[in-house]
């Protein structure tokens, strides 16, 4: 295990009665970055983070935090994990500052100076004597994500955080998080189903399917493997029907975009201007151009098409 290492999975299996919920993972997550968990509904995603954080027992292999052995060393392990399992668990007729003091009296080391400098880390600044009950949804997010830095975890944890977060709150938790990532080598783990979230936030995903790791890889990596030059054309023209008989000259399909005159035709990046130039040699005029690169969410979804 490198000092780089934060969270090492060794042949992590979940079983209940003869079902395997989860099997033999492997896979490690670095101090620095933010790492990615995806998956579709039910693949096994909270399972196992409630493992990493000892909620339910692993039934063969073991995970190891900062070296230490979730199943026989879990109080050394479980030191070094900050984390939100579903919703942050608060007292709401507390303040958010009366919270953070609470939680602070469990852990060792924890001084009045480190309870600003977290509450300033997650932008709570202006509000943090006002009743948690006052609080909006994103507000509760980001005391919740204080509360689990108070102890200066290397590994924070957050299963799905962006829920019910609107997009002014899921971009300011994104900046925290990359923050806390990179300026401060925290190694933070994340699950979410919002891909394109996910692709802004991450630096590298594991992919779960069925219990199972599909792929782990370089988020900018994994989006352009197989399809560096692969695009999506959004192309509007004078004449539709005549541009789809040239496209199908090219082996392309064109089809109906979602406003007249438009089609879209999925394509190589340095095939686009010989398809513009056929065009206008033809007398089509083309009105307008769109092109669009493959995202995480296309890459996941052929990935699990493909699966299937």
């Amino acid at each position: 295990m490198s000092e780089q290492t934060v969270v090492q999975f060794k042949n992590t299996t979940k079983k209940i009665g003869r079902k395997t919920i989860i099997n033999n993972l492997k896979f490690d997550v670095s101090a620095g970055e933010v790492f990615g968990f995806l998956g579709p509904n039910g693949s096994g995603k909270t399972t196992t983070i409630r493992m990493m954080v000892g909620l339910i027992k692993i039934s063969q292999g073991d995970i190891f935090i900062k070296g230490h052995s979730i199943t026989k060393q879990f109080e050394k392990a479980i030191q070094h994990v900050g984390g939100i399992v579903e919703n942050p668990d608060l007292y709401k007729y507390l303040t958010g500052y009366q919270n953070l003091k609470h939680y602070a009296r469990m852990v060792p080391n924890v001084s009045k100076k480190r309870i600003h400098e977290v509450v300033e880390n997650v932008k709570l600044t202006d509000s943090i004597h006002d009743k948690v009950n006052s609080y909006s949804l994103g507000m509760r997010q980001r005391l919740g994500i204080a509360q689990a830095l108070l102890h200066r975890p290397s590994l924070l944890i957050l299963d799905e955080p962006t829920n019910g977060l609107d997009p002014a709150g899921i971009r300011e938790l994104r900046n925290n998080l990359k923050e806390l990532a990179h300026q401060e080598g925290v190694a933070v783990f994340v699950s979410s189903h919002l891909l394109g979230e996910m692709q802004l936030m991450c630096d590298k995903i594991a992919i779960l399917q069925k219990g199972e790791l599909v792929r782990i890889e370089n988020v900018h990596e994994f989006i352009s493997k197989d399809s560096v030059s692969q695009v999506y054309l959004e192309v509007d023209v004078s004449q539709v029907e005549w541009t789809k008989m040239l496209v199908a000259e090219l082996n392309k399909t064109a089809i109906d975009g979602d406003r007249p005159n438009q089609l879209q035709i999925q394509m190589n990046k340095d095939e686009v201007p010989e398809l513009n130039k056929l065009l206008l040699d033809k007398g089509i005029r083309v009105l307008s151009v769109h092109v669009q690169e493959q995202t995480l969410e296309d890459k996941f979804l052929d990935m699990m098409e493909e699966r299937q």
